[in-house]
């Protein structure tokens, strides 16, 4: 005979969308919770020991089948697309610098007014001595991967 506590449940195939999530009642009156759409997601970059609650983007690639991938199902191990602000902002504070940004001699104008306006708006944020300091040492050690 079968027993209850012996029972499975159907997959959740949780997708890629606003967030939803239901309780499922289970054995001794506990609630799991169970996501049907999910939008976010705490993610970890490994080696700067950091993680951070970023927004999914978009699912890339599934191993298991590319029906996931076209239905955006979120399943271990998918490899998504995530919205990386909340790392840049981590670097630029911990580092002193701001990824994804061009620097200044690769930026071209159409012609140098642009340019001249464009270094007056981004004047350099005063900081104190120790605050330099404890900048330039990170640096020295800052391994970019």
């Amino acid at each position: 005979k079968k027993r209850k506590f012996e029972m499975g449940r159907q997959a959740a195939l949780c997708k890629l969308g606003s967030k939803r999530v239901r309780p499922v009642r289970c054995r001794g009156g506990n609630l799991k919770y169970r996501a049907l759409r999910v939008d976010a997601g705490n993610f970890s970059w490994g080696s700067e020991n950091c993680a951070k609650k970023v927004r999914i983007l978009d699912v890339v690639y599934n191993a298991t089948s590319n029906e996931l991938v076209r239905t955006k199902t979120l399943t271990k191990n998918t490899i998504v697309q995530i919205d990386a602000h909340p790392f840049q902002q981590f670097y630029a504070k911990r580092y002193g610098v701001e990824l994804g940004k061009k620097k200044q001699g690769e930026k071209k104008g159409k012609d140098g007014k642009e340019a001249k306006e464009s270094k007056e708006a981004e004047e350099p944020e005063k900081k104190s001595r120790h605050v330099v300091f404890k900048l330039r040492a990170r640096a020295a050690k800052q391994k970019l991967d």
